[in-house]
């Protein structure tokens, strides 16, 4: 058919969100259109003084069953899906009397919010909305002639078209409203089929039967990893960092965006400045100090070369000071939970820097990982889990110094998001040395200490933290002839007395936090 205009004559609306309803309703009947409605929605209709007919003298039959049925009736999606080009239809129709319903405006049941709350079964399954998807897609299958409303955010949008084409709307507005309607209710059948899934979920099997995932797409990116290779976003970045100014958001940027904003996140209680410069999804650098200048200076000597077209990250306002110093050399992006006013203008003098200010409340710290591999997708909880050297296990004769444990606890924070195998050399202030992404730990400890060595940077009283378990003492030997006096390793080897022993001989000290933090 496809029906360029289709006049609206007839509405039926039934909601549970009722945002802006009374306007669009009054819209609605400034152009004559002849109301429908149920239950609560009529009676907030009613009560704004418009003229309504309910659902039940529509059809001739009332609500039942405390509800559940009330529009599952062939007068309701006769009139939704009978085609207006079709004769035989019309004919139909006409025989059972069935009038043509050119509008419908349904938002679901609430069984998110109902469901997240906490409640019991049976009000989950009450909330499990029946009626509602059922008009809702018999009006978007019969998009040509019909026009379905799923969002109060699109009540303006009809009411504008029906302004501007006599009481119609157009079929690319119908045709877009019911692409809607088939990821809203795609995404609340799954929602449902999850949760009554995840009903089962043990300690040992924690997760549901089913994961659906619906996300919008926020943007089409230039490019992939590569140039060659096609990329999007879906979610919601917005929600968790705006972009104060330059070029959209590369694929790779994004990716390495994420890095920093997790690696931050363990340190925003954190009553230093902390900097922490990231290249290629990995930490190069982290400094903590008084002000974010001196946090960033600290974090830039770890290492000078990287840092270039590099990822900066601070979790205090980056102020003048600040922009002053990173000026110096490119960064692709910078990320803050604010900048002061003269900062943002002195960073905003370059066209390709990306400044993105961070809402650190709105940034989930415990969610799930999904991963695709071949023949499907691998699923984790995100590892939010951060040990302290006081809750570890002493394995040495001497305890850790006060300083030692600051150390101690700071490169933790930092090891954990280096790429395995990972070794960060740090101070309580900052890192000295880091070696990631190596095949073999003992050459991830040679990188560290090179690099420092390289750049000049004491060795002596460092605090060697390793993600996961020496599996043998060469690499631990490495790092404390390079003058490493304290270690942090989760421990698990069936060689971990011989890491001991070591310790023990240099009067060294070493803790065993017992969990591992591979990151691959």
């Amino acid at each position: 058919m496809n029906q360029p205009e289709a006049s609206i004559r007839r509405a039926l609306l039934s909601v549970s969100d009722k945002t802006g309803l009374v306007e669009f309703a009054r819209g609605l009947a400034r152009h004559g259109v002849e109301l429908l409605s149920t239950g609560g929605t009529a009676a907030a209709l009613r009560e704004a003084g418009l003229s309504v007919k309910d659902v039940s003298e529509h059809t001739g039959f009332p609500e039942m069953l405390d509800g559940r049925v009330k529009t599952l009736h062939p007068k309701i999606h006769g009139g939704l899906l009978g085609r207006r080009d079709l004769p035989a239809h019309v004919e139909t129709m006409r025989e059972h009397g069935i009038l043509p319903i050119d509008l419908v405006c349904v938002n679901l049941y609430p069984f998110a919010e109902v469901t997240s709350r906490g409640c019991s079964f049976e009000e989950a399954i009450e909330n499990i909305d029946i009626g509602g998807p059922s008009m809702l897609r018999s009006a978007a299958k019969n998009q040509d002639a019909v026009t379905v409303v799923v969002e109060p955010s699109d009540y303006a949008r009809v009411l504008a078209e029906m302004d501007a084409h006599q009481g119609a709307t157009t079929l690319p507005l119908r045709r877009q409203l019911a692409r809607r309607v088939y990821a809203v209710t795609a995404a609340y059948d799954g929602m449902i089929a999850d949760w009554l899934g995840s009903r089962e979920v043990t300690v040992e099997e924690p997760f549901g039967e089913t994961l659906h995932l619906s996300l919008p797409r926020e943007a089409s990116l230039r490019y992939g990893e590569n140039p060659h290779q096609h990329a999007a976003f879906y979610g919601n970045l917005g929600s968790v960092l705006e972009q104060l100014h330059g070029k959209e958001l590369s694929y790779n940027n994004i990716v390495d965006i994420d890095a920093a904003v997790r690696l931050m996140l363990e340190f925003t209680d954190d009553s230093r400045a902390v900097v922490a410069i990231l290249k290629h999804n990995t930490p190069c650098g982290v400094g903590a100090g008084d002000s974010p200048a001196d946090a960033y200076r600290k974090a830039f000597e770890t290492d000078p070369e990287s840092p270039f077209g590099g990822i900066l990250i601070c979790n205090q306002t980056w102020d003048l000071a600040l922009a002053k110093t990173v000026d110096e050399i490119f960064s692709e992006v910078l990320i803050a939970p604010d900048f002061t006013p003269d900062a943002l203008a002195l960073l905003r003098a370059k066209k390709n820097r990306r400044l993105m200010r961070w809402n650190m409340a709105a940034t989930p710290r415990a969610t799930t990982e999904i991963r695709r591999v071949v023949g499907g997708f691998l699923v984790q909880d995100t590892d939010g889990a951060i040990e302290s050297t006081a809750s570890s296990r002493l394995a040495t004769h001497r305890s850790p110094t006060p300083e030692e444990t600051a150390a101690l606890d700071f490169g933790w924070k930092v090891v954990k998001h280096v790429k395995s195998n990972a070794i960060v050399l740090a101070r309580a202030d900052r890192t000295i040395g880091v070696g990631g992404g190596q095949t073999s730990r003992v050459d991830a400890v040679r990188i560290a200490i090179d690099t420092a060595r390289r750049l000049g940077l004491a060795l002596e009283g460092t605090a060697l933290c390793s993600d996961a378990f020496f599996p043998f003492p060469d690499g631990l030997q490495l790092g404390l002839e390079a003058g490493a006096t304290a270690v942090i390793q989760p421990g698990g080897s069936v060689r971990d007395e011989a890491s001991i022993e070591l310790c023990n001989a240099r009067s060294a000290a070493m803790v065993l936090t017992g969990v591992r933090h591979f990151r691959h």
